[in-house]
This record gives structure tokens, C-alpha cells and sequence, in this order.
């Protein structure tokens, strides 16, 4: 049987920083126009009535030559086909979930582990969400397999309140009260990273970005912390890039 393109990479795969320089493998670093079929897609995805925390920023990634859609804090995105799913993370945690064999993905993004109201921004709801539009998709619980990215320190001297930490230790938990293994993972230090996920192949990449001068991370986690809370009347391998 071939090897799940989920399943745990060599040591090396992940934990060693990158720098941000580093092309990757394969991908042109020019501006690559995006094709008619690619065009067709993205104009199908925007038209597309979003859910409540779903992630409706489309685009073209000129780098990894794919239709790609933007995680912002508190959203989450599933699909069954390859379009990139990408998100940046300072202490938030990014849960990547995939089914082996009904082969769909999915990705969420959230800043905390609890607290009030039904928010993607908080990681008990913000799971929920992942996992029952995984459902609602065909994927069976059985069948799922999670990656986890992010809980970084990416501010200095806060040692008393790690809220990386927090939002780590809760989402492992989380994960393994329902059963659903992590084949890997690449959490806390001190690094933000971006992280960027294949839903229909499973394949997922991670990238440590330089620790210095979050201000502009930090600022979109504190954006999205003050930001309303939408209603919701429902109440493979890891490779560094």
C-alpha cells in the first residue's frame, strides 16, 4: 500500500528553521498568470455562498502556480480538491485535517482556547466547526488524521501568560479525547509561521518565519480579537518551503 501522504515525515521535515529566502522545490518564483480553468475556479469559489467563519479570500498564488484561499483568525475552510489553503500564525493554532480515504481536508484558525459565544476564534468552537464540515463533506471519523501548526512565543517576555502554550496543549487534548490521531506537528518556540495545506492529497507545508518584528502578525491577531463575532444560526507528509 502506498504511504499516506498524512503520515509522519522524517526528523528533519519539520522543526528546522528556514529562512525566509528559501525557493521552493519546483515552483517558479516568477509571476505565473493563472489559467482559464484556474480563473474559472476562483470566479466559482467567490460566488459561492460563505458559511458563518468560513474563509471567503480568494486568490491566485502566482508562487505555488494554485487557486488558494487566505485563513484568517476564527476561520476555517474544507475542500475536496487541491486549492492551496494557507494561513500566518503568531500564538494561534492552525488544526489540519484530513481524510485518508474519502481524501478531503480541511484547515481552521483560532487565538484561544475558550471563551464567550460561538466563535471560530476560540479553539473548542473553532474545532467543532472543522470537524463537522469535515463530516458534512463524506469524511468519517475513523478516517481522520490531524496535523498542528503554530503556539508560538513570538513576543518576547511573556513567559507568565503563554498563550501559545494554552492554545497547544488544549487542541492536543482536544484531539485526542475525539480519537483523531496527529501524525505531526510543529508548535511553540518562538517562531510565527505559515503553514499551507493540500486538502485533497493531504499534503502540507510549514515554514518558520524570521521571530523578529511581529508587529504586523500581532496586529492582525488583535484585529480579529476585536473584531463582532459573526452569528451562526447552526450553532500527507509536512514539508518546510
Amino acid at each position: 500500500m502506498p504511504a499516506s501522504p498524512f503520515a509522519a515525515p522524517p526528523p528533519r521535515s519539520v522543526g528546522t528553521p528556514v529562512a525566509a529566502t528559501r525557493p521552493v522545490v519546483g515552483a517558479s518564483l516568477g509571476a505565473a498568470a493563472p489559467s482559464a480553468r484556474s480563473g474559472d475556479r476562483l470566479a466559482r469559489l467567490k460566488a459561492q455562498t460563505r458559511k458563518p467563519g468560513e474563509a471567503s479570500f480568494f486568490y491566485y498564488d502566482a508562487r505555488f502556480a494554485n487557486d488558494a484561499v487566505k485563513i484568517l483568525p476564527g476561520e476555517y475552510f474544507v475542500h475536496d480538491e487541491d486549492i492551496l489553503i494557507t494561513t500566518t500564525l503568531g500564538s494561534c493554532i492552525a488544526a489540519c485535517l484530513w481524510d485518508r480515504e474519502k481524501r478531503i481536508g480541511g484547515m481552521n484558525h483560532f487565538m484561544l482556547p475558550d471563551g464567550q459565544g460561538d466563535s471560530g476564534r476560540y479553539g473548542s468552537f473553532a474545532m467543532e466547526l472543522l470537524i463537522n464540515e469535515m463530516l458534512k463533506r463524506g469524511a468519517s471519523r475513523p478516517t481522520l488524521e490531524a496535523k498542528v501548526f503554530g503556539g508560538g512565543q513570538v513576543i518576547s517576555g511573556m513567559n507568565t501568560i503563554n498563550v501559545g502554550e494554552r492554545n497547544t496543549q488544549f487542541v492536543l487534548e482536544y484531539l485526542k479525547t475525539e480519537r483523531i490521531p496527529v501524525v505531526s506537528k510543529d508548535v511553540m518556540d518562538v517562531y510565527p509561521r505559515k503553514v499551507c495545506l493540500l486538502p485533497a492529497s493531504g499534503k502540507a507545508m510549514v515554514k518558520r518565519l524570521a521571530p523578529a518584528n511581529p508587529e504586523a502578525l500581532i496586529a492582525q491577531e488583535r484585529a480579529a480579537a476585536q473584531a463582532p463575532v459573526a452569528s451562526n444560526p447552526a450553532a500527507g507528509s509536512v514539508d518546510l518551503f
